[in-house]
């Protein structure tokens, strides 16, 4: 009587024999082809994942629909330590706090980033921006300033970017951000803004 190993290592030598050996296409594009423009690219990969995207054609469209998106919010409530974001803010009449300290009550943090990844639409920060790294984890609502000509095609592209940004003195942290915070380790249950921000809103122009 066979073991159950010897039973397994069979049925694994009579299915290597039925398929027939395939060489990989080593030429074939790694990546899936981006259709359309980046920026239309970049909002649908990133409200596959539960993430906003919302394109203006001017900056003062943005701060003029940034305020709808703020209402509601506190101005003490909402943080941001960007000083070119801040003045755009405060251009605009949006009420905010600079946050040297991140208040308990916090409902918004405002930051910019690095790059977009239309191909993932992901959004890469680092601890080199002026806001420093608590605003993209703590505030229950993130919100993203940028602007297109910060759009990149695939992730080799942003890292490429950032090496020539920095040269020698990378970043300690790059990170790249994927929809709001997310777990479904308790009964395999979708629960947004588990470990982070449970909102995500990208604003560009």
């Amino acid at each position: 009587m066979k073991t159950a190993r010897e039973e397994i290592l069979e049925k694994l030598r009579k299915a290597k024999a039925t398929v027939p050996e395939k060489r990989p296409d080593f030429d074939a594009p790694f990546y899936h082809s981006i259709e359309g423009p980046l920026d239309a690219a970049f909002k649908k990969n990133l409200e596959m994942v539960n993430g906003s995207v919302h394109l203006f054609d001017t900056e003062k469209e943005l701060f003029e629909n940034l305020s709808g998106l703020l209402a509601g919010s506190g101005a003490g409530n909402i943080c941001c330590r960007e000083p070119e974001i801040q003045n755009l803010l405060r251009k605009y009449n949006i009420l905010l706090s600079p946050c040297s300290e991140i208040p308990e009550t916090i409902e918004t943090g405002i930051t910019g980033c690095e790059f977009l990844i239309a191909h993932t639409g992901s959004i890469m920060v680092s601890s080199a921006q002026e806001g420093g790294r608590q605003l993209f984890v703590y505030p229950p609502v993130h919100v993203v300033i940028a602007r297109k000509k910060q759009l990149v095609d695939y992730l080799e592209q942003a890292y490429s970017g950032i090496q020539k940004k920095y040269g020698n003195n990378l970043p300690s942290q790059i990170t790249l951000i994927t929809g709001p915070s997310r777990t479904a380790d308790i009964e395999k249950t979708l629960v947004l803004g588990a470990h982070g921000p449970r909102e995500l809103h990208v604003c560009l122009y």
